[in-house]
């Protein structure tokens, strides 16, 4: 397998960043494995930095120390869900600590894909968003529907755009899980709220689904919808993560 992959994280116009993202892969002896993940903060500047990023680096342990140890001794899938899930709890018990000695309420969103060979595994708290890119070419994109672009994800909110579910604030929430695969051709796009809030789905997939993206033309491109978004007058962080199979 050959995946392509673009990352972008931009403060933007706010004043602290407290997005956080990761994108990891590796080839083992049963296929090549990647991560990507995408976590927004909240909580206040620091405190959700704090958040976001204490998550990207627990799962940066999880994919070195339990993810490629279960690939590698070929462990079913719902050992691997029930893995990020356990982690995902230990997780909220923490942040829940940390935020309680501060007097604060923090947490963070969490949207994260792992990819083995042609099988993807999605988890997802908050309203960060997980996207799935179809290949090109009409017929592709009559099954993927009208747009090519499939969201894959619920956003956890209610009026107000106030978030219900997240790692920390709320209490622990098992995070929404999906599982499929991937086409040649067919990409994943992971981004915060920030980054889509400007812009339309069918904007996404236009810039998102060519012939021959490559990984300088994928950066740029997510670069030219942050820079759309700020633009139009977003004011929060940007970030994204970009995965295409390509064969």
């Amino acid at each position: 397998m050959d995946y392509l992959t673009s990352v972008y994280w931009e403060r933007g116009r706010a004043a602290v960043n407290q997005d956080s993202v990761v994108l990891l892969q590796t080839l083992t002896a049963r296929g090549r494995v990647l991560m990507a993940a995408v976590c927004d903060g909240m909580g206040g500047l620091a405190y959700g930095e704090k958040a976001s990023g204490y998550v990207t680096q627990r799962l940066q342990e999880w994919f070195y120390e339990s993810l490629l140890t279960a690939v590698c001794k070929n462990k079913p899938y719902w050992v691997i869900r029930r893995s990020l899930d356990r982690l995902v709890y230990h997780m909220q018990e923490q942040i829940a600590l940390y935020g309680g000695r501060a007097g604060v309420r923090m947490g963070t969103t969490m949207t994260v894909a792992v990819v083995w060979e042609r099988t993807y595994l999605l988890w997802h708290l908050g309203d960060s968003r997980a996207y799935r890119i179809a290949e090109t070419g009409k017929s592709a994109r009559r099954r993927a529907g009208s747009h090519g672009l499939e969201r894959m994800t619920a956003d956890h909110v209610k009026r107000g755009n106030q978030l219900t579910r997240c790692v920390g604030s709320f209490g622990y929430a098992r995070p929404d899980f999906r599982m499929g695969s991937l086409r040649a051709g067919q990409g994943l796009l992971l981004c915060s709220d920030g980054f889509r809030n400007c812009v339309e789905e069918e904007e996404l997939e236009a810039v998102l689904r060519a012939e021959q993206l490559g990984e300088e033309q994928a950066a740029r491109r997510l670069r030219e919808i942050g820079e759309a978004c700020m633009r139009r007058g977003e004011r929060d962080n940007l970030s994204a993560v970009y995965v295409r199979l390509r064969r």
